[in-house]
């Protein structure tokens, strides 16, 4: 006879899918740190562990649901501040029974049972058989909430289980205050076509959607980055918008069948919960955009309808009249970042649409962002000469995109980057702000120019600004942003704690590691400096102080700066 515990992580397939290397780092760290510690603390034995889950075996039935309680109670400690579509939650059932103990191995239907408890948790939750609820409802402070006879997999009779009740929740983050202009986030919409390959579609019809939304100046839109955290979630919008800092919410769906599409969207208020607007929308595909169009048109009516004349004529900017171009285009902005050969692949779909549609200014904006990311992730060396193709593709965008604000500040960035005319990219990306001054994007890459010009101020609160436009961004490039600021300003020890916020999300990214290393090298730290040029020459082979001149040497305008970033390499051992 013996207590058993089940757990597994819920939704462990999801989390694996969006991020492998991130869950497992953060799984291990979970176990190291709290639940093995605690089944040893309450002498407890981990028979086995089968990926996501795991199986141990107690003495006592008391330990057992001591044990989990205080792992559920630490797990929301330690989610407090995670988004919740990253959070790794526990699911846990425990029985008491007899097993069969076969070496270092149990087997029998005492741990059938728990096994089954464990699939009827909920994330979070525990839920126990009822020898458990028995044994230790007397002896400990928790309650328990019957739910009645189970019938289970592979046992014969039903079983009555209890579920303990809900624990308290962690205490809540602070809502985002509401900005002083109508604010709104359009979440992803959900893909009812029933093919997995057409989630693409669903999230780009979304994406013109918050870009048509950003063309209203009065309004206050999400950026794409923090709305997608909520991707494949039932959501309470009131939750939403305490998280995002918003009063409104858009959610919907699209079914795409043949050559025909139907989009439903609702707006909701996300203080009060109550239903504004709610429509579905018909029609070919060949007239998608002025689907998007009347969509958006319902939205901005609802909220303004005495503006909703003037502020229509801006949203209607349609990006290309060719669908086949467009979608090209949507495939390569679903996959440009994930590898150099996604990239590569993403520059081919894009060289496609822009043979059938040589006058949409976006797919030049993208190709020349594609070599533009080859070179920051250490895909391609500073001196390819296929980067010269994205000077050219940014020209090329900057001309024909002129009222395209994404288009603009890609363009610009990218000339910063690659051809070092700082001042021809910020006038793109002032533009781009002047068009749609809710662009995170654009103040980011403001913010990234101006710290190259040696505006470092300014800079910073243009970074700021986008990291209010984008709360939820768990992606590191605004880091990395206030990194590049502090260490051209000269603040050293801040830009070393911005690089560990970049690396601790992406380990081996070359541009954090030579800010890392140069920054420990200039405040003295050498070995510890040495330790990040290791890392970086191991992420980025073939670095040397060399390439680092031709990388930073056109960008980099602050009078001493590129020479003190040069000196703080040396200092960390990179090779001449």
């Amino acid at each position: 006879m013996a207590a058993i515990l089940a757990a597994d992580v819920a939704g462990y397939s999801r989390l694996m899918g969006a991020d492998e290397e991130g869950t497992l780092a953060r799984l291990k760290e979970h176990r190291r740190e709290l639940v093995d510690p605690k089944i040893a603390e309450h002498r407890g034995r981990i028979v086995k562990t089968t990926g996501d889950g795991m199986l141990a075996e107690f003495a006592s039935v008391v330990d057992a649901v001591r044990c989990a309680s205080q792992i559920q109670h630490g797990m929301l400690e330690r989610n407090a501040d995670v988004p919740p579509p990253t959070r790794i939650e526990f699911r846990i059932g425990i029985n008491l029974g007899d097993i069969i103990i076969d070496g270092d191995d149990i087997f029998g239907d005492g741990v059938n049972v728990a096994a089954r408890l464990e699939g009827l948790a909920a994330p979070g939750g525990i839920c126990v058989s009822r020898k458990v609820r028995d044994e230790v409802r007397d002896k400990l402070n928790l309650s328990f909430e019957d739910m009645g006879e189970q019938q289970v997999r592979n046992i014969a009779r039903p079983v009555r289980v209890y579920r303990i009740a809900a624990l308290a929740a962690a205490p809540a983050k602070p809502p985002l205050a509401l900005p002083e202009k109508p604010s709104i986030a359009v979440l992803p919409f959900d893909n009812m076509s029933g093919d997995p390959e057409q989630a693409y579609f669903a999230d780009g019809i979304v994406e013109d959607i918050i870009t048509a939304l950003s063309r209203v100046r009065w309004l206050f839109v999400i950026a794409r980055n923090s709305s997608f955290t909520y991707k494949s979630q039932a959501v309470d919008v009131k939750r939403v918008g305490r998280e995002l800092g918003v009063r409104y919410v858009l959610e919907g769906s699209v079914r795409k069948v043949g050559n025909r599409v139907r989009i439903t969207g609702q707006l909701v208020d996300a203080v009060s919960g109550a239903h504004i607007w709610a429509d579905r929308i018909d029609g070919a595909l060949d007239d998608i955009f002025d689907l998007q169009d009347r969509v958006t048109a319902g939205i901005v009516g609802t909220i303004e309808p005495k503006l909703r004349n003037m502020e229509m004529e801006r949203a209607r900017r349609k990006p290309t009249e060719s669908l086949d171009a467009y979608d090209l285009y949507l495939r390569a902005l679903a996959q440009f970042d994930a590898s150099y050969e996604g990239n590569l692949e993403a520059l081919g779909h894009l060289n496609r649409a822009i043979a059938i549609d040589p006058l949409y200014a976006a797919p030049y904006g993208l190709a020349a962002w594609c070599y533009h990311y080859q070179r920051a992730r250490g895909w391609v060396p500073p001196s390819d000469p296929a980067l010269i193709d994205g000077i050219r593709l940014a020209k090329l965008a900057a001309s024909l995109g002129q009222d395209d604000p994404e288009t603009l500040w890609m363009a610009g960035r990218v000339l910063a980057e690659l051809s070092g005319d700082l001042d021809g990219a910020i006038a793109l990306i002032d533009r781009a702000l002047a068009l749609n001054p809710n662009s995170a994007n654009a103040w980011r890459s403001s913010g990234m120019v101006r710290a190259y010009l040696g505006h470092t101020e300014a800079a910073i609160a243009h970074l700021e600004r986008a990291v209010r436009l984008n709360p939820l961004d768990a992606a590191p490039y605004l880091s990395l942003g206030f990194a590049w600021a502090h260490f051209i300003a000269g603040r050293y020890e801040e830009a070393s704690g911005w690089g560990d916020k970049v690396l601790r999300e992406e380990p081996d990214l070359p541009t954090a590691l030579r800010i890392k290393a140069a920054s420990c090298g200039l405040l003295g730290r050498h070995e510890e400096a040495r330790t990040w040029a290791e890392r970086l020459l191991a992420a980025a082979p073939g670095t040397t102080i060399a390439s680092m001149r031709l990388h930073y040497g056109l960008s980099m305008r602050k009078p001493g700066c590129l020479e003190a970033f040069l000196d703080g390499l040396r200092q960390a051992g990179l090779p001449e």
